[in-house]
């Protein structure tokens, strides 16, 4: 699989091969400089290279080439993670990372747009589920809705923003990898920092409240306004969870949480 990319764009092997559920990696050398090899297995998962190619290195990893389904980006060596900051006593610092790297992503350019998906369609999972199983996951279809009846500007999304999928790249600083290239409110791109299930202490007590000050401050966006995103986002991750035939109890404890805020 990797082998004509190799030849093609002359790079060294530098690690073992990576397999995820939607991508095959590969590190590798370009030029004597770190690099990941990709080559993308699912739709969605391909779309993300024009994304990336459009950032163009501006808050997101650089695309060093691309072609069909292979995109050879700029890897980081650094062994920092947002993941291992926000567990061990860094959360606010973590958070404060990611709005900025947000920031960048989100900030005008003028050229045009690469194709994006609407994110009213992104969230066309959550309403059968909510119909069907009624209860939270209509309070959550309920605020989805709510926002989408009063639009804000949109701007380019990344759509997965997570402690995962941002990285440290040394002197380049802090950057995003593997967008799912959606269009809409700014404000969804924070609403995952509350939600991710991977992180342990999200839903810590007391955890929403702060981190959400934090994202009101940094992203200057109504607190409010966050946690309705927060909300509909947790629905919508518990509906895909259902749809995989996994458990949603973690994001339905988050919605749950997000729910409450909103009532006091």
């Amino acid at each position: 699989m990797f082998a004509p990319w190799i030849e093609k764009w002359a790079l060294a092997p530098d690690g073992e091969a990576i397999t995820t559920r939607s991508s095959r990696l590969l590190p590798v050398r370009w030029h004597g400089l770190p690099a990941m090899l990709k080559i993308a297995q699912e739709a969605e998962e391909k779309f993300g290279g024009p994304l990336m190619q459009w950032w163009d290195g501006h808050g997101a990893a650089r695309v060093h080439a691309a072609e069909g389904d292979a995109i050879l980006l700029e890897r980081a060596e650094s062994r920092r993670s947002l993941f291992h900051m926000a567990m061990t006593g860094g959360d606010d610092a973590a958070t404060r990372v990611i709005c900025r790297t947000i920031a960048a992503l989100h900030s005008p350019r003028s050229k045009p747009l690469p194709e994006l998906v609407p994110l009213e369609r992104w969230f066309e999972a959550l309403d059968p589920v909510a119909r069907a199983e009624g209860g939270l996951f209509g309070i959550c279809a309920g605020a989805a809705r709510a926002l989408f009846a009063d639009p804000h500007p949109p701007s380019v999304l990344h759509g997965d923003i997570h402690h995962g999928n941002i990285l440290d790249f040394g002197e380049r600083g802090w950057l995003a990898i593997d967008p799912k290239r959606l269009h809409g409110e700014r404000g969804f791109d924070y609403a995952n920092l509350f939600c991710n299930p991977e992180l342990p202490i999200v839903t810590a007590p007391g955890r929403l409240e702060k981190q959400l000050a934090v994202v009101a401050e940094e992203a200057r966006l109504d607190p409010r306004r966050v946690l309705h995103w927060v909300l509909a986002y947790a629905g919508l991750s518990a509906a895909w969870f259902l749809q995989d035939g996994e458990s949603a109890e973690r994001p339905l404890a988050m919605a749950e949480i997000a729910a409450a805020a909103l009532n006091r």
